[in-house]
């Protein structure tokens, strides 16, 4: 039987994809038959990424938080070819209580997090109208869906992200661009790894909440991010697809 790829011909635009779960991301959309370029601020990260990824990846330098380059940025990407997916996965991360929590730590987390993914996505949304066809998906998080303490700044940033997957779908779907979301439960990522081996109670907290009774992979999210990217989703558009094994339904 011949494979199918279900997204040849496509090219798609990963942000943070030198690691983690941006990488994971990007390994999925290659196999899956699409060109990708992954976008991040360390060219290390980004060069060893692409060469582990084949030859269909390429990257670009970039800060997502200086908004202002947002236009370049999408400009020097398509011109290697006009961009058919964006996946918003860049993103900081602070945790504090709110007490201790500063305006400037709420002013980076939303920076990179909402005002970034924001300018790309209008940037790349010019040109998926143009050829009325895209799809965008936002990497939130269950913080945007359950109550977290401690994570005031990214609970903010990711609930906003997800609000604007509802606005955006619904403004951009007559123009032939479907935007989706995905959120993230807990992964077993290297710095997963790290903190529940200083944490093993709170491990094991998670996974009695978690009906699947285990951590996800960041395959996990990959191949749920490639689904809303292919054909098979064409009929799928404002979604908020949770990949937490049950967690955010656990109890």
């Amino acid at each position: 039987m011949n494979r199918i790829e279900p997204l040849n011909g496509k090219h798609a635009l990963v942000t943070g994809g030198g690691t983690g779960l941006g990488l994971a991301v990007a390994k999925a959309m290659t196999e899956a038959g699409a060109t990708v370029t992954i976008v991040g601020r360390r060219e290390d990260k980004l060069r060893s990424a692409v060469a582990n990824l084949g030859e269909t990846a390429t990257y670009e330098v970039a800060d997502i938080a200086d908004v202002g380059t947002a236009p370049d940025v999408v400009r020097r990407v398509q011109e290697r070819g006009p961009l058919d997916i964006l996946v918003n996965n860049a993103g900081a991360h602070h945790k504090a209580p709110t007490l201790e929590t500063s305006d400037d730590d709420m002013e980076r987390v939303i920076g990179i997090n909402l005002f970034g993914s924001f300018a790309l996505t209008r940037e790349v949304a010019r040109s998926m109208a143009e050829r009325q066809s895209g799809s965008i998906v936002m990497i939130t998080s269950m913080a945007a869906i359950l109550g977290l303490p401690q994570v005031a700044c990214y609970t903010s940033s990711k609930s906003a992200l997800q609000g604007l997957t509802r606005q955006l779908a619904v403004e951009f779907g007559s123009l032939g661009i479907r935007v989706n979301a995905v959120a993230p439960g807990f992964i077993e990522t290297d710095m997963n790894r790290d903190i529940f081996k200083k944490d093993p109670e709170r491990l094991e907290r998670i996974l009695a909440r978690t009906p699947l009774g285990s951590l996800g992979d960041p395959a996990d999210v990959a191949s749920a991010v490639v689904y809303l990217s292919t054909p098979a989703a064409r009929f799928v558009t404002g979604v908020c697809l949770p990949v937490d094994g049950g967690l955010s339904i656990g109890f």
